[in-house]
C-alpha cells in the first residue's frame, strides 16, 4: 500500500479545530489541487467561495448552525455555476437553456470531484475538515449571504482547519454490499441489520438515539426539504 492510498483510507471527518490558521498560499495550493480533478468537457461548471472572515462565517452559521462553520480556519462553499455558461452562450449568439437535471448533475459532479481533491490535499498536510451538505436546507438564505446570482446554487461546504481531535475511521459497508460484479445484486434486510450493529459497536458511548437505518428512514421516509427545489427554480435552473 502506497502513502496516498494509506492517507485516503485513514479519512475521518474533523469538526473540532485549533485556532491555527491555514496560510493563504497553502490553501491556494490545495484548491488548485482540487481544480485539477476531472470535469465534464473541461467546462469547470462550479465556483468556490472562500470564507475566512469571522463575520461571514457567523452569517452562514446563523442559517446553518454547525459549530465547524464558526470554528474552522476557512470555510469553502462549493457552488454549482452555470453563470459563466450563460456568458459563453451569449458570446456565441446562442439561446441559453440551463434548466434541467442534466445541467444539475454536470455542475454537482464537477464540484464534488474538486472538493474531494481539496480535502485530500488538506489531509496530506496534517489538516482536516468536514463536508457540510446541510446548507442546502437553507439554500435561498445561503445564496443571499454569498450574493449568488441566477444560474448558481450552493451545493455543500468544507470546513477546514487544524484538527483539535481526530476520530477513529468510521467503518463502511462491506465491500460485497457496494461493489457488484457485472450487474446489480439485490440484497435483503440482512445487510442493513448487520451494518446497524457495526455502526452501533463503532459509536460505543457516542452512540446516537437512532440506528443507521433509522436515520436513513428519517431522510427518505418523508417528503424532501423543499429549499433546494425552490431555490433552483428561483435561480432559473429547474423548469
Amino acid at each position: 500500500m502506497n502513502e496516498l492510498i494509506n492517507l485516503m483510507q485513514k479519512h475521518a471527518s474533523v469538526r473540532n479545530f485549533t485556532e491555527e490558521k491555514i496560510p493563504e498560499d497553502t490553501l491556494k495550493t490545495w484548491i488548485n489541487a482540487g481544480r485539477a480533478a476531472s470535469n465534464w468537457k473541461n467546462f469547470q461548471s462550479y465556483s468556490i467561495i472562500v470564507v475566512s472572515s469571522q463575520a461571514q462565517k457567523d452569517a452562514l452559521f446563523a442559517h446553518q448552525p454547525q459549530k465547524a462553520i464558526k470554528n474552522c480556519s476557512h470555510y469553502l462553499v462549493f457552488v454549482g455555476d452555470l453563470k459563466r455558461a450563460e456568458t459563453a452562450v451569449t458570446l456565441n449568439g446562442g439561446d441559453f437553456q440551463p434548466a434541467g437535471v442534466e445541467s444539475l448533475l454536470i455542475s454537482s459532479i464537477d464540484a464534488a470531484l474538486a472538493a474531494e481533491n481539496v480535502l485530500l490535499a488538506a489531509e496530506s498536510g496534517g489538516f482536516g475538515g468536514v463536508m457540510i451538505g446541510l446548507i442546502r436546507d437553507q439554500s435561498s438564505e445561503i445564496s443571499d449571504v454569498l450574493a449568488l446570482p441566477d444560474y448558481t446554487y450552493p451545493l455543500f461546504g468544507i470546513a477546514l482547519g487544524k484538527p483539535a481531535r481526530r476520530n477513529d475511521v468510521k467503518p463502511r459497508l462491506p465491500y460485497e454490499s457496494v461493489v457488484m460484479p457485472e450487474t446489480y445484486q439485490l440484497q435483503d434486510e440482512t445487510v442493513i441489520r448487520a451494518y446497524d450493529k457495526v455502526q452501533e459497536d463503532y459509536a460505543g458511548a457516542r452512540r446516537l438515539d437512532t440506528t443507521w437505518s433509522e436515520r436513513i428512514a428519517l431522510q427518505w421516509g418523508q417528503p424532501e426539504n423543499p429549499s433546494s427545489t425552490e431555490n433552483l427554480n428561483r435561480k432559473k435552473l429547474l423548469k
